[in-house]
């Protein structure tokens, strides 16, 4: 297992979550060296002593344990591959652990290609929003060998508090599209509620108050119904980035020969909204869906 002494950490992508992911690792004695496409970005965890890389070989060449958290599939693949690729400029025996929420078929590539080389792949989506990057109590799921994901379980420990081995490559991503599959009718729930609440000439923060704690309590209800009535619609979440799962998860789907009407409706109110142009908003954004209706 690797430790402070034995782990030297590069961590690629440092937005809304992955700074706080970062800097647990960091305040745990691991040494990281960090690259993102903006540097002021990571001013916060370069003033608490990480070392800043010009780009992701730089990284790879002086690293054994390299975490990506990027946007959207297509950043994983130009991160990994090519000639300054991770890929390219690692050592024989690093290994990555990608937390990107993408395809489980990317998943699989790279794990196969990371086994190639002699290398380990690992990968590992979170969930928990910044609220739970920030805390370092993120869930965190886990795919690849199992060998290789006990050698990184100190380091996820310091991020999240749920962790679980899924099973081979491609399992992790497949049950974070679970855990999007599951938000995604959620959030149209907690929204209509707050919604139906104010038409009912009801105090929404009272009716929270009664119905969080219940049958229909969950993660959002507790977490994001507040920052609606709040009109806070910051992002610990991007609308964009959850639809680009939303939309994974309904390709995953019809490869299963699976419908998903739950997940189509909230796929299709959300790129509703980005069209308004809250595509930079939280997920809580969808409350604005009503905001517009008759």
């Amino acid at each position: 297992m690797f430790t402070p002494e034995t782990a030297s950490v590069a961590f690629i992508g440092t937005g809304v979550m992955g700074s706080s992911m970062a800097g647990h690792l960091l305040a745990a004695g691991y040494p990281v060296t960090v690259f993102t496409r903006t540097k002021e970005k990571a001013e916060k965890l370069l003033e608490h002593g990480a070392d800043w890389v010009e780009t992701p070989g730089d990284a790879a060449r002086t690293s054994n344990v390299i975490f990506t958290m990027v946007g959207y599939p297509h950043d994983v693949e130009e991160v990994y591959f090519g000639e300054q690729g991770l890929f390219e400029q690692a050592k024989e025996g690093t290994y990555f652990i990608d937390m990107t929420t993408s395809t489980p078929t990317l998943a699989i590539r790279l794990y196969e290609e990371a086994k190639r080389r002699g290398m380990y792949s690992i990968d590992a989506p979170v969930s928990g929003g910044d609220i739970g990057a920030r805390e370092a109590r993120l869930a965190i799921m886990a795919g690849g060998d199992e060998e290789a994901f006990q050698e990184v379980l100190p380091l996820f420990e310091k991020m999240g508090t749920n962790i679980v081995y899924q099973g081979k490559a491609g399992s992790g991503q497949h049950t974070k599209m679970c855990n999007q599959i599951a938000i995604a009718s959620n959030m149209i729930g907690v929204a209509e509620a707050i919604v139906y609440a104010e038409n009912a000439g009801l105090d929404p923060e009272n009716v929270l108050k009664s119905i969080s704690t219940g049958a229909a309590g969950s993660w959002s209800l507790s977490n994001l119904a507040p920052r609606i009535i709040n009109g806070n619609f910051e992002p610990g979440f991007y609308i964009k980035h959850f639809i680009k799962d939303m939309k994974i998860a309904l390709e995953e789907a019809a490869k299963m020969g699976m419908e998903a009407p739950g997940l189509a409706l909230a796929k299709s109110l959300y790129e509703q909204l980005a069209e308004r142009g809250e595509e930079n908003s939280g997920t809580q954004a969808i409350y604005k869906y009503w905001q517009n209706q008759p």
